[in-house]
Protein backbone atom coordinates (compact mmCIF):
# COMPACT_ATOMS: atom_id res chain seq x y z
CA UNK A 1 0.00 0.00 0.00
CA UNK A 2 1.05 3.43 -0.51
CA UNK A 3 1.81 5.65 2.16
CA UNK A 4 0.46 9.03 2.00
CA UNK A 5 1.01 11.83 4.50
CA UNK A 6 -0.45 15.40 4.76
CA UNK A 7 1.11 18.41 6.66
CA UNK A 8 -1.37 21.02 7.37
CA UNK A 9 -0.13 24.44 8.26
CA UNK A 10 -2.50 27.41 9.15
CA UNK A 11 -1.46 30.72 7.69
CA UNK A 12 -0.55 33.50 10.17
CA UNK A 13 -2.73 31.66 12.64
CA UNK A 14 -2.74 33.62 15.49
CA UNK A 15 -2.88 36.97 13.76
CA UNK A 16 -5.38 35.39 10.94
CA UNK A 17 -7.84 34.60 14.11
CA UNK A 18 -7.42 37.98 15.33
CA UNK A 19 -8.49 39.80 11.83
CA UNK A 20 -11.26 36.49 11.19
CA UNK A 21 -13.08 38.07 14.61
CA UNK A 22 -12.59 41.92 14.19
CA UNK A 23 -13.87 43.47 10.58
CA UNK A 24 -11.38 46.22 11.31
CA UNK A 25 -8.38 44.28 11.36
CA UNK A 26 -8.45 43.02 7.75
CA UNK A 27 -5.82 43.71 5.56
CA UNK A 28 -4.35 45.78 8.59
CA UNK A 29 -0.66 44.84 9.57
CA UNK A 30 -1.52 42.29 12.53
CA UNK A 31 1.44 41.51 14.99
CA UNK A 32 0.80 38.83 17.77
CA UNK A 33 3.10 38.39 20.53
CA UNK A 34 4.38 39.87 24.04
CA UNK A 35 3.08 43.35 24.64
CA UNK A 36 6.33 44.58 26.46
CA UNK A 37 9.84 46.13 25.81
CA UNK A 38 10.82 42.39 25.93
CA UNK A 39 8.06 40.91 24.30
CA UNK A 40 8.53 38.90 21.29
CA UNK A 41 6.51 38.21 17.78
CA UNK A 42 4.57 35.43 18.05
CA UNK A 43 2.79 35.37 14.41
CA UNK A 44 2.81 38.56 11.91
CA UNK A 45 0.02 38.89 9.45
CA UNK A 46 1.02 38.60 5.49
CA UNK A 47 0.49 42.33 5.86
CA UNK A 48 2.95 42.85 8.19
CA UNK A 49 5.30 40.59 6.59
CA UNK A 50 5.57 42.77 4.04
CA UNK A 51 7.49 45.05 6.46
CA UNK A 52 10.33 42.31 7.26
CA UNK A 53 8.34 41.63 10.74
CA UNK A 54 8.74 37.48 11.34
CA UNK A 55 7.55 35.46 14.63
CA UNK A 56 10.41 35.37 17.00
CA UNK A 57 11.30 39.34 16.27
CA UNK A 58 11.38 41.21 19.39
CA UNK A 59 9.21 43.70 19.74
CA UNK A 60 10.79 46.58 19.76
CA UNK A 61 12.21 45.71 16.31
CA UNK A 62 8.49 44.72 14.78
CA UNK A 63 7.38 48.65 16.23
CA UNK A 64 10.46 50.20 14.42
CA UNK A 65 9.74 48.44 11.33
CA UNK A 66 5.78 48.74 11.02
CA UNK A 67 4.81 51.95 12.77
CA UNK A 68 1.24 51.50 11.26
CA UNK A 69 0.94 48.06 12.74
CA UNK A 70 -1.49 46.79 14.97
CA UNK A 71 0.30 44.68 18.17
CA UNK A 72 -1.96 42.28 19.99
CA UNK A 73 -1.36 40.29 22.73
CA UNK A 74 -1.87 36.61 22.93
CA UNK A 75 -5.20 35.45 23.52
CA UNK A 76 -4.08 31.82 24.05
CA UNK A 77 -7.63 30.41 25.02
CA UNK A 78 -9.21 31.43 21.80
CA UNK A 79 -6.45 30.27 19.87
CA UNK A 80 -6.63 26.76 21.89
CA UNK A 81 -10.67 26.76 20.80
CA UNK A 82 -9.74 27.21 17.37
CA UNK A 83 -7.48 24.28 17.56
CA UNK A 84 -10.24 22.29 18.78
CA UNK A 85 -12.26 23.20 15.92
CA UNK A 86 -9.46 22.11 13.47
CA UNK A 87 -8.50 19.02 15.46
CA UNK A 88 -12.23 17.53 14.86
CA UNK A 89 -11.97 18.37 11.17
CA UNK A 90 -9.17 16.58 10.87
CA UNK A 91 -10.21 12.94 12.94
CA UNK A 92 -13.02 13.28 9.98
CA UNK A 93 -10.74 12.54 7.43
CA UNK A 94 -8.26 10.06 9.42
CA UNK A 95 -7.80 8.25 12.43
CA UNK A 96 -3.65 9.07 12.32
CA UNK A 97 -3.79 12.74 13.32
CA UNK A 98 -0.46 14.37 14.96
CA UNK A 99 -0.69 17.65 16.16
CA UNK A 100 2.44 19.38 16.20
CA UNK A 101 1.09 22.79 17.55
CA UNK A 102 -1.96 24.38 17.98
CA UNK A 103 -1.54 25.48 14.34
CA UNK A 104 -0.24 22.48 12.40
CA UNK A 105 -0.60 18.65 12.18
CA UNK A 106 0.26 15.40 10.41
CA UNK A 107 -2.68 13.20 8.73
CA UNK A 108 -1.97 10.21 7.32
CA UNK A 109 -3.78 9.09 4.90
CA UNK A 110 -2.77 6.03 3.30
CA UNK A 111 -5.19 3.39 1.87
CA UNK A 112 -8.17 6.32 1.35
CA UNK A 113 -7.96 5.77 -2.39
CA UNK A 114 -11.49 4.29 -2.26
CA UNK A 115 -13.14 7.11 -0.54
CA UNK A 116 -11.64 10.29 -2.63
CA UNK A 117 -9.89 10.26 -5.83
CA UNK A 118 -6.58 11.06 -4.88
CA UNK A 119 -4.64 11.94 -1.69
CA UNK A 120 -4.40 15.60 -2.90
CA UNK A 121 -8.09 15.77 -2.96
CA UNK A 122 -8.12 15.02 0.60
CA UNK A 123 -6.16 18.13 1.15
CA UNK A 124 -8.27 20.26 -0.92
CA UNK A 125 -11.04 19.08 0.95
CA UNK A 126 -9.51 19.94 4.35
CA UNK A 127 -8.59 23.51 3.03
CA UNK A 128 -12.27 23.86 1.91
CA UNK A 129 -13.75 22.88 5.45
CA UNK A 130 -11.14 24.68 7.69
CA UNK A 131 -12.33 28.09 4.96
CA UNK A 132 -16.14 27.39 5.25
CA UNK A 133 -16.60 26.52 8.91
CA UNK A 134 -14.01 28.49 10.11
CA UNK A 135 -13.28 31.27 8.12
CA UNK A 136 -9.56 30.46 8.01
CA UNK A 137 -6.90 29.26 5.40
CA UNK A 138 -4.73 26.64 5.48
CA UNK A 139 -1.24 25.63 3.37
CA UNK A 140 -1.12 21.97 2.63
CA UNK A 141 1.88 19.59 1.55
CA UNK A 142 1.21 15.74 0.09
CA UNK A 143 3.71 13.49 -0.02
CA UNK A 144 5.09 9.79 0.83
CA UNK A 145 6.65 11.06 4.05
CA UNK A 146 6.40 13.56 6.88
CA UNK A 147 9.57 15.25 5.89
CA UNK A 148 8.41 15.76 2.46
CA UNK A 149 5.10 16.71 3.37
CA UNK A 150 6.40 19.39 5.89
CA UNK A 151 8.36 21.16 3.12
CA UNK A 152 5.27 21.15 0.95
CA UNK A 153 3.34 22.90 3.18
CA UNK A 154 6.12 26.24 3.10
CA UNK A 155 6.29 26.14 -0.31
CA UNK A 156 3.40 28.23 -1.75
CA UNK A 157 2.01 29.66 1.89
CA UNK A 158 -0.07 30.88 1.63
CA UNK A 159 -3.68 29.16 0.90
CA UNK A 160 -1.08 26.88 -1.14
CA UNK A 161 -1.42 23.11 -1.64
CA UNK A 162 1.74 21.46 -2.93
CA UNK A 163 1.76 17.47 -3.52
CA UNK A 164 5.09 15.43 -4.09
CA UNK A 165 4.30 12.25 -6.45
CA UNK A 166 6.28 9.58 -5.79
CA UNK A 167 9.40 9.41 -7.87
CA UNK A 168 9.25 13.18 -7.70
CA UNK A 169 11.06 12.90 -4.60
CA UNK A 170 14.49 14.59 -5.36
CA UNK A 171 13.63 16.74 -8.07
CA UNK A 172 11.61 18.77 -5.65
CA UNK A 173 14.52 18.45 -3.31
CA UNK A 174 17.11 19.39 -5.47
CA UNK A 175 17.25 23.36 -5.54
CA UNK A 176 15.82 24.02 -2.03
CA UNK A 177 18.46 25.65 0.56
CA UNK A 178 19.55 23.57 3.24
CA UNK A 179 18.05 26.02 5.73
CA UNK A 180 14.91 24.59 4.73
CA UNK A 181 15.36 20.97 5.99
CA UNK A 182 14.99 19.67 9.56
CA UNK A 183 17.66 19.43 11.69
CA UNK A 184 19.81 22.07 9.87
CA UNK A 185 20.19 25.05 12.63
CA UNK A 186 22.63 28.16 12.09
CA UNK A 187 25.41 26.03 13.07
CA UNK A 188 25.11 23.23 10.90
CA UNK A 189 24.24 25.14 7.85
CA UNK A 190 27.68 26.51 8.47
CA UNK A 191 29.55 23.51 8.03
CA UNK A 192 27.69 22.37 5.36
CA UNK A 193 28.41 25.37 3.72
CA UNK A 194 32.00 25.45 4.26
CA UNK A 195 31.85 22.35 2.68
CA UNK A 196 30.54 23.92 -0.12
CA UNK A 197 27.06 22.45 0.24
CA UNK A 198 24.11 25.20 0.17
CA UNK A 199 21.29 22.91 -1.59
CA UNK A 200 19.20 19.85 -0.08
CA UNK A 201 20.38 17.85 -3.68
CA UNK A 202 23.83 19.15 -3.31
CA UNK A 203 23.60 17.51 0.50
CA UNK A 204 22.23 14.39 -0.81
CA UNK A 205 24.65 13.24 -3.43
CA UNK A 206 27.74 13.97 -0.65
CA UNK A 207 29.54 10.79 0.33
CA UNK A 208 27.59 10.24 3.89
CA UNK A 209 30.87 8.61 5.27
CA UNK A 210 32.96 12.04 4.49
CA UNK A 211 30.28 14.01 5.55
CA UNK A 212 29.75 12.18 9.45
CA UNK A 213 33.80 13.50 10.09
CA UNK A 214 32.53 16.93 9.72
CA UNK A 215 28.73 16.14 11.39
CA UNK A 216 28.85 13.49 13.31
CA UNK A 217 26.01 10.84 13.50
CA UNK A 218 23.66 13.50 12.41
CA UNK A 219 25.01 13.52 9.03
CA UNK A 220 23.48 10.12 8.81
CA UNK A 221 20.01 11.41 9.13
CA UNK A 222 20.11 14.27 7.10
CA UNK A 223 22.15 12.98 4.36
CA UNK A 224 18.75 10.17 4.61
CA UNK A 225 16.46 13.20 4.31
CA UNK A 226 18.51 14.90 1.52
CA UNK A 227 17.44 11.57 -0.47
CA UNK A 228 13.96 11.73 0.26
CA UNK A 229 13.85 9.14 2.81
CA UNK A 230 11.73 9.29 5.97
CA UNK A 231 10.56 6.41 7.73
CA UNK A 232 8.86 8.36 10.71
CA UNK A 233 5.56 7.07 11.16
CA UNK A 234 2.21 9.63 12.04
CA UNK A 235 1.89 9.16 15.74
CA UNK A 236 -1.31 10.35 17.23
CA UNK A 237 -1.41 12.40 20.42
CA UNK A 238 2.38 12.54 21.79
CA UNK A 239 2.16 11.74 25.40
CA UNK A 240 3.79 15.12 27.10
CA UNK A 241 7.60 15.11 27.87
CA UNK A 242 7.49 18.39 30.40
CA UNK A 243 5.05 20.73 31.26
CA UNK A 244 6.05 23.88 32.77
CA UNK A 245 5.86 27.88 32.31
CA UNK A 246 8.13 30.88 32.20
CA UNK A 247 7.94 34.50 32.07
CA UNK A 248 9.77 37.18 31.10
CA UNK A 249 9.67 40.31 33.39
CA UNK A 250 9.34 44.17 31.99
CA UNK A 251 12.22 45.09 34.99
CA UNK A 252 14.54 42.76 36.28
CA UNK A 253 14.18 41.42 39.76
CA UNK A 254 16.60 42.34 41.84
CA UNK A 255 15.05 41.55 45.92
CA UNK A 256 14.80 38.00 46.86
CA UNK A 257 11.47 38.46 47.79
CA UNK A 258 10.72 39.30 44.54
CA UNK A 259 11.80 36.29 42.68
CA UNK A 260 10.33 34.24 45.91
CA UNK A 261 6.97 35.36 45.02
CA UNK A 262 7.41 35.11 41.19
CA UNK A 263 8.30 31.27 41.95
CA UNK A 264 5.49 30.54 43.92
CA UNK A 265 3.19 32.55 40.90
CA UNK A 266 5.34 29.72 38.48
CA UNK A 267 4.43 26.97 40.97
CA UNK A 268 0.93 27.65 40.98
CA UNK A 269 0.20 27.83 37.43
CA UNK A 270 2.40 24.19 36.59
CA UNK A 271 1.42 22.81 39.88
CA UNK A 272 -2.28 23.58 37.50
CA UNK A 273 -1.61 22.12 34.62
CA UNK A 274 0.19 19.16 35.53
CA UNK A 275 -3.55 18.35 37.51
CA UNK A 276 -5.61 19.56 34.67
CA UNK A 277 -3.38 16.87 31.92
CA UNK A 278 -3.57 14.10 34.41
CA UNK A 279 0.46 13.87 35.66
CA UNK A 280 2.68 13.98 38.26
CA UNK A 281 6.52 14.71 37.95
CA UNK A 282 9.61 13.57 39.85
CA UNK A 283 12.31 16.22 38.28
CA UNK A 284 11.96 19.83 38.60
CA UNK A 285 13.85 22.42 36.72
CA UNK A 286 14.93 26.03 37.60
CA UNK A 287 15.52 28.23 34.43
CA UNK A 288 16.77 31.90 35.10
CA UNK A 289 18.04 34.09 32.45
CA UNK A 290 19.81 37.20 33.86
CA UNK A 291 19.77 40.63 32.60
CA UNK A 292 23.48 39.81 30.72
CA UNK A 293 21.27 37.09 28.97
CA UNK A 294 23.59 34.86 30.53
CA UNK A 295 20.84 31.39 31.30
CA UNK A 296 21.18 28.78 33.86
CA UNK A 297 19.39 25.55 34.91
CA UNK A 298 19.07 23.38 37.38
CA UNK A 299 17.12 20.11 38.40
CA UNK A 300 16.01 18.54 41.12
CA UNK A 301 14.50 15.27 41.37
CA UNK A 302 12.59 13.77 44.15
CA UNK A 303 11.81 10.49 45.62
CA UNK A 304 8.00 10.66 45.10
CA UNK A 305 6.27 12.36 41.99
CA UNK A 306 4.32 15.40 42.50
CA UNK A 307 1.73 17.63 41.15
CA UNK A 308 0.80 20.14 44.43
CA UNK A 309 1.52 23.65 43.96
CA UNK A 310 3.57 23.75 47.34
CA UNK A 311 5.88 20.68 46.82
CA UNK A 312 7.04 22.39 43.16
CA UNK A 313 7.63 26.26 45.54
CA UNK A 314 9.71 24.49 47.56
CA UNK A 315 12.08 22.56 45.74
CA UNK A 316 12.29 25.32 42.91
CA UNK A 317 13.05 27.82 46.30
CA UNK A 318 15.68 25.12 47.32
CA UNK A 319 17.56 25.42 43.81
CA UNK A 320 17.36 29.33 43.35
CA UNK A 321 19.07 29.27 46.94
CA UNK A 322 21.48 27.46 45.47
CA UNK A 323 22.73 29.60 42.48
CA UNK A 324 24.58 33.29 43.12
CA UNK A 325 22.79 36.29 41.80
CA UNK A 326 24.80 38.73 41.19
CA UNK A 327 22.64 40.69 38.69
CA UNK A 328 19.21 41.24 37.84
CA UNK A 329 16.91 38.77 37.00
CA UNK A 330 14.94 38.91 33.62
CA UNK A 331 13.35 35.98 33.13
CA UNK A 332 12.16 33.07 35.36
CA UNK A 333 10.22 29.03 34.58
CA UNK A 334 9.62 26.19 36.33
CA UNK A 335 9.23 23.21 34.24
CA UNK A 336 8.53 19.51 35.76
CA UNK A 337 9.82 15.97 33.94
CA UNK A 338 9.92 12.50 34.67
CA UNK A 339 6.45 12.59 34.47
CA UNK A 340 3.66 9.71 34.97
CA UNK A 341 0.14 9.48 34.99
CA UNK A 342 -1.02 10.93 38.02
CA UNK A 343 -3.56 9.23 40.50
CA UNK A 344 -5.41 11.97 42.63
CA UNK A 345 -6.88 8.52 44.55
CA UNK A 346 -7.56 9.00 48.41
CA UNK A 347 -4.73 6.69 50.02
CA UNK A 348 -5.18 4.66 53.10
CA UNK A 349 -2.05 5.33 54.44
CA UNK A 350 -0.94 8.97 53.43
CA UNK A 351 -3.35 11.17 55.88
CA UNK A 352 -1.44 14.77 54.62
CA UNK A 353 -1.13 13.74 51.28
CA UNK A 354 -5.54 13.02 51.64
CA UNK A 355 -6.19 16.24 52.88
CA UNK A 356 -4.26 17.92 50.12
CA UNK A 357 -5.27 16.19 47.30
CA UNK A 358 -8.68 16.91 48.85
CA UNK A 359 -8.36 20.67 49.10
CA UNK A 360 -6.64 20.71 45.80
CA UNK A 361 -10.07 18.94 44.13
CA UNK A 362 -11.91 21.73 45.85
CA UNK A 363 -10.01 24.12 44.35
CA UNK A 364 -9.58 22.90 40.84
CA UNK A 365 -13.39 22.78 40.75
CA UNK A 366 -13.33 26.30 41.54
CA UNK A 367 -10.91 27.41 38.51
CA UNK A 368 -12.68 24.97 35.99
CA UNK A 369 -15.95 26.58 36.24
CA UNK A 370 -14.99 30.41 36.91
CA UNK A 371 -11.13 30.43 35.21
CA UNK A 372 -7.32 29.87 36.31
CA UNK A 373 -7.34 33.14 38.21
CA UNK A 374 -10.71 32.84 40.93
CA UNK A 375 -8.46 31.11 43.57
CA UNK A 376 -4.63 32.35 44.26
CA UNK A 377 -2.18 32.24 46.92
CA UNK A 378 -2.69 35.37 49.50
CA UNK A 379 1.09 36.68 48.50
CA UNK A 380 0.42 36.88 45.12
CA UNK A 381 -2.94 38.84 44.94
CA UNK A 382 -0.98 42.35 44.53
CA UNK A 383 1.41 40.50 41.73
CA UNK A 384 -0.17 41.81 38.66
CA UNK A 385 -1.22 39.36 35.65
CA UNK A 386 1.93 38.84 32.87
Amino acid sequence: MERWIIHIDMDAFFAAVEQRDNEELRGRPVIVGGMGNRGVVATASYEARRFGVHSAMSMVEARRRCREGVFLPCDHEKYSRVSADLNRIFSEFSPLVEPLSLDEAFLDVSGMDQLYDSPKAIAQCIKERIKSELGLTASAGVAPNKFLAKLASDLQKPDGLVMVALGEEKAMLHDLSITRMWGVGEATAQILKNLGIYTIGQLGKTDVVQLAKHCGQMAYTIHNLANGQDDRPVIPELEPKTIGNELTFPVDLRQIGQIETELLALAEKVGWRLRQHGYKGRTITVKLRFASFKTITRSKTLSEPTHFDEMLYETAIHICRQIPLQEGVRLLGITVSNLQAGDSQISLFDEQDNKRTAVYEALDKLKNKFGEGIVTKGRLISVPKK
